[in-house]
């Protein structure tokens, strides 16, 4: 017998290898040293590798939301109510229960199991019976991003995996939203509730229309074999939730909108229940040009009584997360909530600061036009093009040194602040390490990048390249930031900074603002935008965005003004106005504020020190502008200082005051109470000259 330590033959004797003992089985030789996979055939092998799980990505420090109903019925039954949802979701003018449906994606069908059941809820029409009545359609629910990795690549043309691990991806011929062909129908409810009119983003249509591109969008989704359902929330705060759901043609936009939405938990997913509003996009198919009102192959369409939303001719992403933003500026306010397109974050000691400004683009700009910037229009007669300047929102609410609370959409309730987003949607041209390290490193694996232009063989992204758009994006989970608060609440705000980057050079680095103040300038929305060089024109524009989001907001902007200032007043915080444009003359003369300067601003705000300081008045805008701030130079302060030309300094003022006045010649008769005297107040804090 071999000794300790030693190994024997396979018979017990002797010193060397053991011989390894095989036996034959249908020719097929098998090691004895672990058992055999429990599988007959490689599509079982197949299914064995996937581990099953409850649909949907877990998100820390989820909240249990639904219908308590859900919790006493057996998981079969709680899978036969989602599907009844999602089949009553899709349920069209002559099908009024809505298609056969089924979990999961048609394609796999060969890799289940053999002798597996499997169980198909459907229902049968009630009015009619067509072909479409005899096929279901599968659905791909709450898919993970790794799921919908392999749908995209595999099914949609353009899809690929960067070399960070992000998902490359087109939008189609739309790069952009189509503020145009957005409408909202007018019905007895909407017609008193919404802005209407000159200035008003809304453009109208009737209940009709909007049935017929209903009925062409989910005729189009039931045609497909597949389609993707999203079942998500908005707004952070668990006491002013709202659950939706998506219903879209391609895993691209079901991964977007899982980014960007809030993410359910497992158990949230199994109580979810019935939505409280619904995204039908069959971005892929046209609306039919001769039905009225139509007047492109372009539609996006809400009906805010029947809680449903359509999109028609534009697969660009980013008509669902501007079109539910638009649902939130009618839905909060209703709840005596404020919706505010705006970044946030927090300081360590809680200290909470609103940051409002336009973004900056390249646009086009009808030639003569005075204000009010077209995103992204397609008509090829005279237009100039033009830059809008950053105002630095981004830049400015991201901060190492304080928590990111959200960059783009928030609420202010009666428990503080919240994000009504799940996720980011950053702008990536020209993106860099340097200049952007957060956006950077958040663009990796589970991110969607939107239009971008990458090496074909490294997979690396140029983000220089403009080739398919100027408007290149990155939509990734908030969690993908390092100095993200989770969940993204926080206490009522400190600061409200309202953020202009004036070419014109007129406006001081920073003022405190009034009440009064505050709500004019908030309605104003003011920034600068600067001719291209193309054309040789070196004269800046004036461009005015109601509540720094005009595109979105439903309601008269002196509602939002007037929310705005309420809450401030209640909860103790102070607005700012904060110029990061140009200083010692216009565009092309003076040179633009440096941001380490506007950086020590906006620490000054957050530290309180600003509160302060000794305060002095301008002409014409009546601004109450500081002395002296540590770490910026005294005569930067009072713009008038650093204009070599004081004469020159005036006319820019008055005419910057002028295009002021002309702007809010539309809100002047709208009347806020009884006596009026609120909207008297508002026009006496503007320009006075």
């Amino acid at each position: 017998m071999a000794e300790k330590g030693e190994l024997g033959n396979a018979n017990g004797g002797g010193k060397g290898l053991a011989r390894i003992e095989t036996k034959a089985e249908d020719g097929i030789c098998h090691d004895d040293s672990a058992l055999p996979v429990k599988a007959q055939t490689i599509d079982e092998l197949h299914s064995l590798q996937k581990k099953r799980s409850l649909p949907g990505t877990p998100m820390n420090d989820g909240l249990l939301q639904g219908n308590a109903a859900f919790a006493t019925v057996s998981e079969d039954e709680r899978h036969k109510l989602r599907l009844q949802s999602i089949s009553a979701s899709l349920a069209s003018l002559t099908r009024e229960t809505g298609p056969k449906v089924v979990k999961g994606d048609p394609a796999r069908k060969a890799e289940a199991p053999k002798g597996g059941a499997v169980h198909h809820h459907y229902f049968t029409p009630s009015i009619s019976v067509s072909d479409s009545s005899l096929k279901f359609t599968h659905v791909l629910y709450n898919l993970s991003p790794a799921e919908l990795y392999e749908q995209a690549i595999r099914y949609e043309k353009g899809s690929f995996i960067t070399s960070t691990g992000a998902l490359a991806t087109l939008s189609g011929a739309k790069t952009g939203r189509s503020p145009r062909d957005k409408r909202i129908v007018n019905d007895e409810t909407t017609a008193e509730e919404l802005w209407w009119g000159k200035g008003s983003p809304n453009i109208e249509m009737d209940e009709q229309t909007f049935m017929v591109n209903r009925e062409r969008a989910v005729d189009y989704l039931n045609s497909l074999d597949k389609v993707f359902v999203n079942d998500q929330f908005l707004n952070w705060d668990p006491e002013h939730q709202i659950k939706v759901r998506i219903v879209s043609a391609r895993a691209y936009h079901s991964l977007f909108m899982h980014n960007m939405c809030i993410r359910p938990t497992p158990e949230e997913v199994e109580t979810f229940g019935t939505p409280d509003f619904t995204i039908y996009n069959a971005g892929q198919f046209p609306c039919n040009r001769y039905t009225h009102y139509m007047t492109s192959s372009t539609s996006i369409d809400i009906n805010l009584a029947r809680k449903e939303m359509v999109i028609l001719g534009t697969q660009y992403a980013g008509e669902m997360k501007k079109g539910l933003f638009s649902l939130m500026h009618y839905l909060m306010p209703k709840r005596q909530i404020l919706s505010l397109h705006s970044g946030c974050n927090m300081g360590k000691d809680g200290d909470v600061a609103l940051f409002f400004g336009l973004s900056g683009k390249i646009g086009l700009v009808k030639r003569g036009a005075a204000t009010c910037p077209l995103l992204l229009p397609e008509f090829s007669f005279p237009w100039s093009v033009h830059c809008f300047l950053g105002t630095g929102k981004t830049t400015l609410s991201t901060d190492r040194n304080r928590l990111l609370i959200g960059d783009d959409e928030h609420c202010w309730s009666e428990n503080g602040i919240s994000n009504i987003e799940g996720g980011c949607y950053a702008k990536c041209i020209d993106l860099s390490m340097e200049k952007e390290p957060d956006i950077w490193n958040a663009i990796k694996f589970g991110t969607v990048l939107e239009n971008v232009v990458f090496d074909e063989h490294t997979r690396e992204v140029d983000y220089s390249d403009k080739s398919v758009t100027e408007n290149t994006r990155a939509a990734y989970p908030i969690e993908y930031i390092p100095n993200a608060k989770l969940p993204c609440v926080g206490p009522h705000p400190k600061n409200v900074i309202l953020l202009a980057c004036d070419a014109f050079g007129v406006l001081p680095p920073v003022s405190k603002l009034t009440l009064p103040q505050t709500m004019y300038h908030f309605i104003s929305g003011y920034t600068a935008l600067v001719a291209g060089t193309e054309e040789g024109i070196k004269e800046p524009q004036a461009t005015f965005s109601a509540c720094f989001g005009a595109a979105f907001i439903m309601l008269h902007p002196t509602r939002y003004a007037a929310m705005l200032v309420e809450k401030m007043q209640k909860y103790g915080a102070t607005a700012w106005l904060v110029n990061t444009g140009w200083s010692g003359g216009r565009y092309g003369i003076g040179s633009r504020i440096k941001l380490a300067y506007t950086r020590k601003i906006i620490d000054a705000i957050h530290s309180g020190s600003l509160l302060n300081a000794n305060y002095k008045k301008t002409e014409v805008f009546g601004l109450e502008i500081p002395t002296e701030i540590e770490g910026v130079p005294s005569e930067i302060l009072d713009p008038e200082n650093t204009w070599p030309e004081k004469a020159a300094y005036e006319e820019t003022l008055l005419k910057l005051a002028g295009l002021f006045r002309k702007n809010f010649e539309v809100f002047a008769n709208y009347k806020i109470g009884e006596d009026a005297k609120l909207a008297e107040e508002i026009l006496a804090a503007g320009p006075n000259f």
